[in-house]
């Protein structure tokens, strides 16, 4: 059920076992912004579902876990479907600070970007990160250097905004798991102007990572695999 629009930019927050985080999270959110916002609880195990109804928070409940990608485009969809002209990405973890939105939104608003990446890198900031999520970044970086000549320093984060064209495109076709990078290589091939600014993060609020080397050896392949077939055949 759509909720009634009070604003013309949505806060997307996807959440999947985020109870030790959620509730801070959105309520940092309120503090700090005048927008709408939905939480997508991608078929979570903990107490998340329990917390959405107690806080009446805005949401969307997938019955089985579908990933990032999935959770994401259920945002976008609930976005086309109540003509917002921005969306804006927030993770439940509380890694982002809801304060650096007002940053994203002015950005783009006055601007002709498709999209503005909220990043850690671009400028120097007081985040580190584990030793391999760090050559994550670095690696991506490299790649999608390489398919698009653009430089995107940040590219695994997921603290952006887009305008209305990407949320119509992005509510119809979304990468299923770990979206990130595949979409900043779709987007430049289409001509799309992306932007980054900096903004500071923290650590995780609370909770626990679900990504562990496992996964982490697949994101790489599997993300550097559809990159390259982007790259051909688009």
């Amino acid at each position: 059920m759509m909720q009634q629009r009070n604003s013309d930019i949505l806060v997307i927050i996807p959440a999947y076992n985020e109870e030790a985080a959620l509730a801070k999270t959105v309520h940092e959110l309120k503090r700090h912004t005048p927008y709408d916002f939905v939480v997508i609880d991608d078929g979570s195990k903990d107490r998340t579902p329990d917390i959405i109804r107690k806080e009446g928070f805005p949401s969307l409940r997938h019955a089985v876990n579908l990933g990032i990608g999935g959770s994401m485009q259920s945002g976008y969809r609930y976005a086309d479907r109540g003509g917002y002209r921005y969306a804006i990405q927030l993770d439940a973890d509380g890694q982002h600070r809801p304060e650096d939105i007002a940053k994203l939104v002015q950005e783009i608003t006055s601007s002709d970007y498709d999209m503005v990446i909220g990043s850690r890198f671009v400028a120097k900031s007081s985040y580190r990160g584990s030793l391999t999520r760090r050559i994550g970044i670095f690696y991506f970086h490299q790649l999608i250097r390489l398919l698009t000549g653009i430089p995107v320093h940040d590219p695994t984060s997921g603290f952006r905004i887009v305008g209305r064209a990407a949320i119509e495109q992005f509510s119809r076709s979304y990468p299923t798991d770990y979206p990130e990078v595949e979409v900043l290589v779709s987007l430049s091939k289409q001509g799309c102007k992306i932007k980054e600014i900096s903004v500071e993060m923290r650590g995780r609020q609370g909770g626990t990572s679900s990504i562990n080397w496992t996964k982490s050896i697949y994101y790489m392949m599997k993300v550097t695999l559809f990159s390259l077939i982007r790259k051909s055949f688009s």
